[in-house]
C-alpha cells in the first residue's frame, strides 16, 4: 500500500564479530554487501489457492517489466556509491520470469556502463555466498529468492539480530526495521540484540533524511561497543560475559555521544 519496492538489507561483518560466524574467518574477511530484494511482486503477491478439494495447491510467480526495472534501477544507483558492482540473482534456466527479469536487467545496466553487472543462477548465488562472501558488492533479486538469501547471508555476520533492513519506494518513503521477525519465546527476558533496529535507525537517517553525517555516527558507536567487547545473548561465545538489550541500547547512546 506504501509502494515500497525496493527492500535493503546491508551484510556487513564487524571485525569484532568474525568468530561470531560458524564460518571460517579467512573467507568472511571483508564482507559487506546489500541484497536489494524486490518486494510487491512474484510468488508472494501472485494469484493462489486450492482445488481438487483441497488435494492441490497453486502459487504464481508473476512480474512485469516495470516491476523488474525499477528495482534493479534501485540497485545500479546504490552500486554507483558503493564499489560498483551489481549480482542480478535469477534462475533463468528454468522460469520464464527469471528469463524477463535477465533481459531486463541486461538492459538496464547499459545505463550504467560504470558499474559492473554479473548474473548468478540462485543456487549458485547460495553456494557463492558462503564460499566467497566478500566478493559481492549489491545483490538484487526477486522476493522469494531475496527473503532467503538474506537469512542465509545474516550467518556471515553472526546472528540475525545484527541485520537492519530499508523497504523504499519513490521519493524519500521509506519503512526501516530488522530483517528478523519478533521473537514471543524469548519476551521479557531481556535478551534479544537491539542491533539491527538500531541500525535500522541510521537507514532511516540516510535514506529518508538525507543525514549520512549522523548515520555513520550511530553505525561507528555499534562498532565501537562491539569492539569493547560487548555481546548480547546470540552473539556471544560461551565464555563471554552477555549484555542485556536495554544495556546495550544504553551502550550506543553513550557511543553515540562520545
Amino acid at each position: 500500500g506504501l509502494g515500497l519496492y525496493a527492500n535493503l538489507r546491508p551484510v556487513r561483518l564487524y571485525p569484532a564479530l568474525i568468530d561470531s560466524s560458524t564460518i571460517k574467518a579467512e573467507v568472511l574477511r571483508g564482507t559487506d554487501l546489500v541484497v536489494v530484494r524486490e518486494l510487491t511482486g512474484g510468488l508472494y503477491f501472485g494469484e493462489r489457492g486450492r482445488r481438487d478439494a483441497g488435494r492441490t495447491a497453486y502459487d504464481t510467480m508473476i512480474y512485469s517489466e516495470h516491476e523488474v526495472e525499477r528495482v534493479v534501477h534501485a540497485a545500479f544507483r546504490l552500486a554507483r556509491t558503493r564499489r560498483g558492482l551489481v549480482t542480478s540473482v535469477d534462475k533463468a534456466n528454468v522460469l520464464e520470469c527469471s528469463r524477463l527479469w535477465r533481459e531486463v536487467a541486461t538492459r538496464v545496466a547499459r545505463e550504467y556502463p560504470d558499474v559492473r553487472c554479473e548474473h548468478l543462477l540462485v543456487d549458485a548465488c547460495a553456494m557463492h555466498l558462503i564460499r566467497r562472501p566478500a566478493t559481492f558488492d549489491v545483490i538484487v533479486t526477486e522476493n522469494m529468492f531475496g527473503d532467503i538469501l538474506t537469512d542465509e547471508a545474516s550467518m556471515l555476520s553472526g546472528s540475525m539480530g545484527m541485520l537492519p533492513s530499508a523497504s523504499l519506494g519513490e521519493g524519500r518513503l521509506g519503512l526501516y526495521e530488522p530483517i528478523h521477525g519478533s521473537a514471543p519465546d524469548i519476551a521479557g527476558q531481556g535478551i534479544a540484540n537491539p542491533l539491527a533496529a538500531i541500525l535500522s535507525a541510521a537507514l532511516l537517517l540516510r535514506y529518508s533524511l538525507g543525514l549520512d553525517e549522523e548515520a555513520r555516527a550511530i553505525e561507528g558507536a555499534v562498532e565501537r561497543a562491539l569492539a569493547a567487547g560487548y555481546r548480547t545473548k546470540d552473539i556471544a561465545a560461551p565464555d563471554e560475559p552477555v549484555t542485556g538489550t536495554i544495556a546495550m541500547g544504553d551502550l550506543i547512546v553513550a557511543a553515540v555521544s562520545q
